[in-house]
């Protein structure tokens, strides 16, 4: 979904907004001024295109409420509180015994961390429940592996995931925006031969740096994006070590059948349907490297098998195919070119890292494993973003030893010494920091940030060695 930037007229004062520190800071809510003295708020601006900001409301398991009904229900507690809006999640109203016994939680979505007063914005509320049952397998019969793993979404195993992943190059959102383009163009029947796109994805980089969970997040994400058009959803991934077969000539055909499985799905119209291959090279190797005869010529059965069946695909508008590499280079270059996206996925960069390592230390503040009262205010957590951390840093006003910022400060420290090391290795170093450490129980934050410098290094001189 994109949102198109609006902007406010310079003679508008906003004296209300708290700064937004990321993805896990309580979205504010702003009650309109009691006085009867004080400005009213300005109204729209006449012909002023309206900020799409997505709303998602997660219902509880027990609830059995029509979600039309929590989705009105949202819109109109939106609208009665005249909030502005700010990249988080907001309190379910106390006051709504509707809302109370139904929903879990409500997250909003704001593109680029901005804060958007309700004048500019349009809601568009995604309701949707997660579903428990776990991947299920396809079984073989002749004792073969499974040749791939289903899941209905949105599904519980994935929650949160899309929040977790931290890229600061609008990765995330270029593949939303994709994705309701492409959808949208097969929706209203645009012609193939003028207008040609595939409705595949290429995530390609190092080991470690997200990729096939960013895959699953995504289908996560589109699955409640487009619940009102798709009430079906599931993820298909597939094994692709399970496709070949010791029988010569056989594994074109596993993945034709594969393949005749998934058309079956896409069939049923109100069913979307997302196909994950991780690491597609071991489907789509070079067949230049098996005519050289470097790669067995069964590979080359397998990668024709593979792109007839795709093309098959094409003509189905509810399905996406999302696919990993490791080695782009392995990859036939016929997949490649059929690939609408193909976007580099690298090590993380230093705001990457400290947004991380901040999302880390905030889930280890709110477990109690960690203790610090500069750190926390009840609920919410006072550890500046990298963008607030540096605007303090560049001013001239140094932060008092007690403070977060100079908390911070160490937190930054260890994302520098990080450098290099993947969102996999990022995600492990605080376990092995609180590992490393002579007393365990009631570690306060100061301390423990000092250690994780010290495990950072480690860390990395023994990837380097």
């Amino acid at each position: 979904m994109s949102a198109t930037e609006t902007s406010v007229p310079m003679d508008i004062s906003i004296p209300h907004i708290a700064e937004c520190n990321g993805p896990e800071q309580e979205a504010t809510i702003f009650e309109p001024p009691a006085a009867a003295s004080a400005p009213p708020p300005p109204p729209p601006l006449i012909n002023e295109e309206k900020v799409l900001v997505s709303v998602e409301v997660l219902l509880k398991p027990s609830s059995t409420a029509r979600a039309e009904d929590v989705r009105m229900a949202v819109e109109r507690m939106l609208e009665k509180r005249s909030m502005s809006y700010a990249d988080g999640p907001i309190p379910v109203p106390l006051d709504d015994t509707f809302l109370v016994d139904n929903v879990q939680r409500i997250y909003v979505w704001v593109e680029k961390q901005d804060i958007l007063l309700f004048w500019q914005v349009k809601p568009v509320v995604h309701v949707y429940q997660l579903s428990e049952e776990g991947p299920c397998e396809e079984l073989s019969n002749d004792g073969q592996l499974a040749s791939f793993h289903e899941w209905i979404l949105p599904a519980k195993e994935f929650d949160g995931m899309w929040e977790s992943l931290i890229y600061d190059s609008g990765l995330k959102q270029r593949l939303l925006r994709y994705a309701a383009s492409a959808l949208l163009f097969t929706e209203k029947g645009v012609n193939h031969v003028l207008v040609s796109w595939n409705r595949i994805v290429l995530l390609h980089g190092p080991p470690g740096t997200g990729k096939t969970s960013l895959c699953k997040a995504l289908a996560q994400k589109l699955s409640i994006r487009f619940s009102a058009r798709y009430p079906q959803c599931q993820l298909i991934e597939v094994n692709a070590h399970s496709l070949f077969s010791k029988w010569f000539s056989e594994s074109g055909k596993l993945v034709a059948k594969l393949f005749s499985k998934i058309q079956e799905m896409v069939e049923e119209e109100n069913n979307l349907v997302f196909v994950l291959i991780d690491e597609v090279e071991s489907l789509a190797a070079a067949r230049k490297a098996a005519l050289s005869g470097s790669e067995p010529s069964d590979s080359i059965r397998v990668v024709n098998a593979l792109l007839t069946q795709m093309d098959k695909l094409k003509s189905s508008p509810n399905v996406i195919i999302l696919t990993t590499s490791n080695i782009t280079t392995a990859i036939d270059i016929a997949f490649v070119d059929r690939a609408d996206i193909k976007a580099y996925v690298g090590p993380p960069t230093l705001q990457a890292r400290y947004e991380i390592l901040r999302s880390c230390l905030e889930e280890l503040l709110r477990t109690g494993i960690l203790s610090n009262s500069e750190f926390q205010d009840g609920n919410n957590f006072l550890i500046p973003s990298y963008t607030n951390l540096r605007e303090q840093l560049n001013s001239t006003v140094s932060p008092d030893t007690a403070s977060p910022f100079y908390l911070a400060k160490h937190l930054l420290a260890a994302a520098e010494v990080c450098e290099g090391l993947s969102g996999r290795s990022l995600r492990k170093l605080p376990f092995l920091t609180h590992a490393a450490l002579a007393n365990p129980f009631g570690c306060e934050a100061g301390k423990f940030l000092h250690k994780m410098i010290e495990t950072s290094r480690r860390e990395r001189s023994e990837m380097l060695e």
